[in-house]
């Protein structure tokens, strides 16, 4: 009978934790890969990634610099938290609900006012 690895069952039964690198530390991480001469799969075993991690930082890089650099020059334009939009967006539902009332209602008024005296 051959006993199990003790390191194996371990790793079987929890999962592997996800790794997630902040923008600062993936833009670090491209900067080296890009200036330094050291070979890369040096760069990628001591952070822990795989050569499609580094292309996908390098792709990401490559479209944030784009986006950033297509920006029109001038005041940025001011994007409202969803809290926010959807606030305003039940008040403007409300206040036209209301309208819709109240136009019912003058049209009421009018045929009153049209259609004969107040004393009936």
């Amino acid at each position: 009978m051959t006993k199990p690895n003790p390191s194996e069952s371990s790793q079987e039964s929890v999962p592997k934790k996800r790794r997630f690198l902040s923008a600062e530390k993936k833009f670090q991480i491209y900067l080296e890969a890009q200036t330094t001469d050291k070979p890369i799969g040096e760069l990628l075993r001591r952070e822990g990634l795989f050569s499609t991690d580094l292309a996908r930082i390098r792709h990401q890089v490559k479209e944030g610099a784009l986006q950033r650099l297509s920006a029109k020059p001038g005041k940025k334009q001011e994007v409202a938290n969803t809290e926010a939009y959807d606030a305003i967006k039940r008040e403007l539902q409300d206040k036209e609900r209301a309208m819709a009332d109240l136009s019912v209602e003058l049209a009421i008024l009018r045929k009153k006012t049209n259609g004969g005296s107040w004393d009936r």
